[in-house]
Formats: structure tokens, sequence, C-alpha cells
């Protein structure tokens, strides 16, 4: 049985191995595959019965000019598949659910932290010899800010939102979140469950943990920002989408949103005219939240495991079925 990969650098640049999915048939790795050149995505594929992607699209036409019989998305979203043109012609598309939880919210907490207490710029003071030549024992160029006592207002309310509850707790702050699986007034543990508006006018810090369906496309914009508390952080290290950036680069040149911390981008790679790129106080990485060693270890494990059930007859994790 042939296995192809077809974007396979980024879950495992040179640290991991491909040796358990190698046993399994094979198997051609590519680092990347052009995500818009459907001639060479159907020609990488070639005859492989099995297909995993990341990010490169499968597309009604690849899959009706290929014979693929299984797909592995090598990531917990699947957007990159039609799932219903895969569905007619039954091709089981599996994802990884749940692999990069913990990763994701310490990620969240490291933009926090960074923006708390802006180690990075205060390191290299040190070494740039500010504080050699200091005439007092310490110095900051930002206000330090104290999270003990502060409202964290979580958006989205599973399992990395969960995880991001407890980080925060465990800072001494106040919880509440929105779900819309979750009543409004109840309690779940010390998180209060709060609507939407009340979330924007009580939190010091909003933490978005949500999925990006027509729901939430946009949910951070100049009407819910103008609903917030005046020097709100925002965090958003879930997707891009979620987040409107002309309005939210107004927000923080302005004051209004006293700072922001992003792992995502409404176009990735980020693109050089995005508006966050020159926005005060906006501190960005590159969609890097879930890419732990840990994570990504227990992603590729998952996808093996993923195609080892479905050759054994009992799929697993199957969003198409």
């Amino acid at each position: 049985m042939k296995i192809v990969v077809l974007d396979g650098y980024t879950l495992n640049p040179g640290d991991l191995s491909w040796d358990a999915l190698k046993a399994l048939g094979d198997c051609t790795v590519y680092d990347r595959t052009s995500l818009t050149d459907t001639a060479e995505i159907i020609s990488r594929i070639g005859s492989a019965q099995i297909v995993f992607t990341n990010k490169t699209p499968l597309t009604r036409e690849i899959l009706a000019a290929c014979n693929v019989k299984y797909i592995g998305v090598l990531a917990t979203g699947y957007n990159v598949v039609d799932t219903a043109a895969a569905k007619e012609l039954n091709i089981p598309v599996t994802n990884v659910p749940d692999y990069s939880t913990a990763a994701v919210a310490q990620a969240a907490f490291a933009l926090l932290l960074e923006i708390c207490n802006r180690v990075a710029h205060h390191s290299q003071a040190v070494h740039a010899g500010r504080w050699t030549n200091s005439p007092d024992f310490c110095f900051w160029d930002y206000p330090l800010i104290e999270l003990a006592g502060k409202t964290m207002g979580i958006i989205g309310y599973g399992r990395i939102g969960q995880t991001t509850a407890k980080l925060a707790q465990a800072f001494g702050m106040k919880v509440i979140a929105f779900a819309p699986s979750r009543q409004v007034g109840t309690k779940l543990g010390d998180c209060s469950f709060v609507d939407l508006d009340t979330l924007f006018a009580s939190s010091d810090v909003i933490a978005l943990h949500c999925p990006l369906f027509p729901s939430t496309q946009g949910i951070i914009c100049a009407e819910t920002i103008a609903k917030m508390k005046d020097g709100v952080i925002i965090l958003n290290n879930g997707r891009g989408g979620l987040v409107v950036e002309t309005d939210l680069r107004a927000a923080l040149d302005s004051g209004k949103v006293a700072a922001a911390g992003v792992d995502v981008a409404s176009s990735e790679p980020i693109k050089s005219d995005n508006p966050l790129l020159g926005a005060k106080n906006c501190f960005i990485t590159p969609h890097i939240s879930w890419a732990s060693k840990e994570s990504r270890t227990r992603l590729m494990n998952i996808a093996v495991d993923n195609l080892k059930a479905w050759l054994a007859g009992n799929p697993v994790n199957v969003v198409n079925a």
C-alpha cells in the first residue's frame, strides 16, 4: 500500500521519525507541496491510496483524479479537505484532536506574561549595558502588570479554554467565560459563564479559544472592542479570522486596547501589509502555539494510530462519517 505525506516539514522538521508510518506501507514524504498547483498535488499523490496532509488542499477535482482510499489530516482543523466530496467517494477523512491542549494554553500565557513583564525587552537592555550603567539598582521601561486579582474572560471553553482557565486561576485571576453550550449564570468549578457583553465589559484580559465559525468570524471588531474596558489585553492563538485586524490595529494605536498577543493571522504566512505588523504593543508569533516537540510527537502518534485503526477495520477520529 502506497502512502504519501504531502507537507510533512512543519510536523517533522527533522527531530521526529517517520518510521512508524513507513512500517505500514511504501511511504513517500514531501516537505512541502504547492498549495495552489493542482497538477503538482495530483502528480505527487500519484497511485497512493493513503494521503496525509496538513495544509495542502484536497479538492473535489484532486480527489476525483486520484485513487485515494484514506485521508489523514495532520492537524485538528480539516477545512483543507473537501469532506463532502470525500464522503461521496467513500474516502474517510481523519483528524488529530486534542494533541496540543497544554502547549496552546501555555503559549497564551507566554504571550500574556511577555506583555506584563516585557522580559525580552529588558533582557536585551541588560545585554546592551544599560543595567551596568544604571544609576539605580533597577529600571523598567514599561509598566509592569500584576495578574493577581484581575479578570480573564475566555471565549470558548473546550479543553484549551479550560486549561487556560486553570493557569489563570493559578496566577490568582478571576475567570469568566462565554461558550454557546453553557448556560449563562452557571459555573464550572471557579469559572462563571456570562454573556458576551458582560465578558467584554468585565475582562481585563480576553483570550480567544473558540473555533472559527460564521458566528465567531470577526468576533473581535470595532463594535465589540467599544464594549471593553479601556486598557484591555487581547490574546488570540486560536484562529486569525476571529479578529478584524484593522479594527484591532486602530484600538491598539489609540490605547483602547493596551496590548495584544497573537499567534495567528487572517492569512498565513502573515502578509507584509497586515495591519497588526505596525500596531503599537502587538506581540506576534508565527503560529507556533501547537508546535512543542511533545505536541508534535503526540500528533504523529495519533495520526499513525488513526491509520492503523482504519486498516484494522475500526476507523476512529473520522470527521466525515
